[in-house]
């Protein structure tokens, strides 16, 4: 055994110490309370969701008004002419025409207050972290929107008729699916099939363009359908593997490429359905973002929302959407941007806000390239009074 010394060792310089009297016995704490906490690069990411329904459904841009208009027009027919007889149009005076106005929802804001010396003393990058954050928080907003707009188009009757013209006149409404009966039906595989081509049959009998046509399902969904990919022939074999599970639009039903989001109006919540009997089980701690959004409760308006996108217990049985790029249109008049505060401001403050906005609104266009997957009885249309001035 080694001889240890029982004489006193010398005082040793203890670098990580915070003013301590190096003869006095000290807790690891206190010995290393200078020392720096390493960055780990992992800084509360939180819920981080692809947005994807800006690049799916009609989007322009708004200058100088409010809303923007487009054109519906209804259908026509053909005949046969009579010899000797003139020509002056239909008896019907077909196509029926109609509008269809988008307005403008009121500045959509996303902010924060970066106090100048906390980022002086942080040992990581502030400034890009809040603005990844506040991005994340505008493209949720603006998809959720987009989606309710769409389940709404689904629910609608034709938007194009007149008093005393026949329904032939009439461009069809949207459709609504039954995936089955109970709400467990929305996670079976099969059931879903089943349902999609259902759909694509619907869209081909409306006359719904091939092109541009996807589906939005939730995660538990989109999986499900991913686990049985080998035996029901969804997807070409060559695209199996990381590419097929990234849930970027990879599978395929009937022509119609589908996509997975947290943001599309599920049994009443964003992204998620627990405590069924036979369905998904709670992953316990999910955090609040997998409930309903506060501002669509039921029984009243939201200041600054001026368009109809519908009360929480609109979606209490919906469970999908399918639909071509014309179901639904998004109009900008600002365009997602941060701005960060600077000069005087900064000096009276000593910090910075950091600003992300948004200006835009949506709503359906053409219903019938719409189509709403639901269980049990479906939802119906939205009222006409929520919010008060759509």
């Amino acid at each position: 055994m080694a001889h240890q010394s029982t004489v006193n060792p010398a005082p040793l310089v203890s670098p990580g110490a915070l003013n301590m009297d190096v003869s006095s016995p000290r807790t690891t704490a206190e010995a290393r309370a200078l020392y720096l906490k390493l960055f780990s690069g992992e800084m509360f990411k939180g819920f981080q969701n692809n947005t994807i329904a800006r690049d799916l459904v009609m989007k322009r841009t708004l200058k100088n008004g409010k809303s923007l208009q487009f054109i519906y027009t209804g259908r026509t027919t053909a005949e046969y002419h009579v010899p000797g007889q003139s020509i002056m149009g239909n008896d019907a005076g077909a196509p029926p025409v109609a509008e269809k106005t988008i307005t403008i929802d009121d500045l959509l804001i996303s902010s924060a207050f970066l106090y100048e010396l906390d980022e002086t003393l942080a040992h990581y990058d502030l400034r890009s972290e809040i603005s990844r954050k506040i991005g994340y928080a505008l493209a949720e907003k603006y998809d959720r929107l987009i989606f309710r707009a769409i389940a709404k188009g689904a629910r609608q009757a034709s938007p194009v008729g007149k008093a005393g013209t026949p329904k032939t006149y009439e461009e069809p409404g949207g459709t609504q699916i039954q995936v089955g009966a109970a709400d467990a039906d929305a996670f079976d595989s099969g059931k879903l099939v089943t349902a999609f081509y259902n759909a694509a049959a619907a869209l081909d009998e409306k006359g719904v363009s091939n092109d541009g046509r996807v589906a939005v399902l939730n995660p538990r969904q989109y999986y499900s359908l991913i686990q049985d990919v080998g035996t029901n022939g969804l997807v070409n074999r060559d695209v199996q593997g990381t590419s097929l599970q990234s849930g970027n639009g990879i599978i395929e039903i009937a022509g119609i490429k589908i996509y997975k989001s947290m943001n599309i109006p599920f049994f009443g919540n964003y992204g998620t359905k627990y405590g069924l009997t036979d369905g998904p089980a709670n992953p316990g701690n999910t955090g609040s973002f997998v409930g309903s959004d506060t501002e669509f409760e039921d029984g009243g308006g939201v200041t600054g929302m001026n368009n109809n996108y519908g009360e929480q217990n609109a979606f209490d049985k919906s469970c999908g959407l399918i639909f071509q790029k014309e179901a639904a249109g998004v109009v900008e008049a600002i365009g997602p941007s941060v701005q960060v505060t600077s000069g005087d401001i900064s000096v009276v403050y000593q910090g910075d806000v950091i600003l992300g906005r948004l200006a835009c609104g949506a709503d359906f266009l053409n219903p019938a390239a719409a189509v709403e997957l639901h269980v049990g009885t479906a939802d119906a249309a939205f009222g006409t009074t929520y919010p008060a001035n759509a």
